[in-house]
């Protein structure tokens, strides 16, 4: 019962902040005409930038005080919290989440996940608590089976989000513009090695899912090893030939991936969790560098490549985000490390607490052999590299 009655006063308190209106960004503190002055500098700021961004614990260039927000766990919600937080410190998807159509009817607004991630993201704004509770979110997407005090693989709960946020996205112009945003496309090829017939299928994806290890169970050393080896042809033979309608029969076929077209917000996966005899899933906690910038024209080769001169020369990236995981497959943690695009600054969100930290805090996340149950990182986010920005 005490929980319970708990749970209600949360929800109560969540619903009254919901209800608040939109605070003033700066307050005057000592006089009048500066605060009028910074106020006018934050609106500026948050034209380019996004208020997600600034009011998101962010100390802008201008050194206007606001303090870093995170978000309380609720049932194991760590993974949940880490992805949220992600999606919030995105301006591109900020832009996006707030014009979506608001559902009419109150029923249809607790099921609507966009809407409910507006709610959480102006709660966040416009709250002055370190943290605030995910409640009302989570009881959203518990409609669609994403379940509280679950472990959950932060691969696959962002793929769950992002198709939930697609699919009830009424304009079809913001889902064309979440498209191009976060996917991917390929061409995969498949040609048979008896005869000449060969097949083409473009795809798309929203995530890069790079093996950890080569097929001879070999540790690769480098995302750069891991992104060539997922592009890398792969022989087709024994129990794994296809069948070919020219032949009429299984033949051996030769199977690559060319890579067409990188988004915005490109997502690696990093495969750190793979399958054993006997469905057993164990982690690779293995030592694996990534950089702070990443240029696919330097990686991928001109055969792995299906791509023209304009797309190729918008392949070049910054670090964004860094979703990692801590523990084993049974009991685990996730946190977020996440720069701000206003400082060009690194902080750490773990759950409540945030905290600014430094690259080398980050790089912390590479992994290392001998520590299973340490912090490794699941997910790389990159940025497109812009030109300078209006604001620093």
């Amino acid at each position: 019962m005490g929980q319970r009655g708990g749970r209600q006063e949360i929800s109560k308190k969540l619903e009254m902040a919901l209800r608040e209106p939109m605070k003033a960004e700066a307050k005057a503190q000592n006089n009048e005409e500066e605060a009028e002055e910074l106020k006018a500098k934050v609106q500026t700021l948050a034209s380019v930038f996004g208020v997600a961004d600034l009011k998101n614990g962010l100390t802008s260039s201008f050194s206007v005080p606001t303090e870093a927000i995170g978000l309380y766990n609720v049932g194991h919600s760590c993974c949940l919290n880490s992805l949220l937080q992600v999606f919030f410190m995105n301006i591109h998807f900020t832009r996006i989440l707030r014009r979506i159509t608001v559902p009419l009817y109150a029923e249809q607004q607790k099921k609507n996940v966009p809407y409910q991630m507006l709610l959480l993201l102006e709660e966040m704004q416009c709250g002055k608590q370190k943290a605030v509770y995910p409640i009302a979110l989570a009881y959203c997407l518990s409609a669609y089976k994403v379940k509280l005090f679950v472990q959950h693989d932060a691969a696959q709960l962002f793929l769950t989000v992002w198709n939930l946020i697609k699919r009830q996205m009424k304009k079809p112009e913001l889902v064309e513009e979440l498209n191009d945003l976060y996917t991917i496309c390929i061409q995969e090829h498949l040609a048979c090695q008896k005869c000449s017939f060969e097949e083409k299928k473009n795809s798309s994806m929203l995530t890069l899912p790079l093996p950890l290890l080569d097929s001879n169970c070999r540790m690769l050393e480098t995302l750069k090893d891991c992104l060539q080896y997922f592009f890398h042809p792969e022989e087709l033979t024994d129990h794994n030939m296809c069948f070919c309608d020219q032949c009429g029969r299984k033949t051996p076929f030769r199977q690559c991936m060319k890579l067409i077209h990188l988004p915005q917000t490109l997502t690696i996966h990093l495969k750190r969790f793979c399958f054993e005899k006997a469905a057993h899933i164990h982690k690779l906690s293995h030592y694996l560098p990534f950089p702070q910038d990443l240029d696919f024209n330097a990686v991928l080769t001109e055969s792995q490549c299906q791509a023209d001169d304009n797309e190729k020369a918008g392949w070049q990236y910054d670090l964004f985000a860094v979703v990692a995981h801590s523990g084993s497959i049974s009991c685990g943690h996730y946190c977020a490390y996440i720069r701000s695009l206003t400082e060009r600054k690194w902080y750490c969100f773990n759950d409540s607490e945030v905290c600014q930290v430094s690259w080398d805090d980050v790089k912390c996340t590479y992994g290392h052999s001998n520590l299973h149950w340490g912090e490794t990182a699941y997910l790389l986010i990159y940025m497109k590299k812009h030109p300078q920005w209006p604001y620093p």
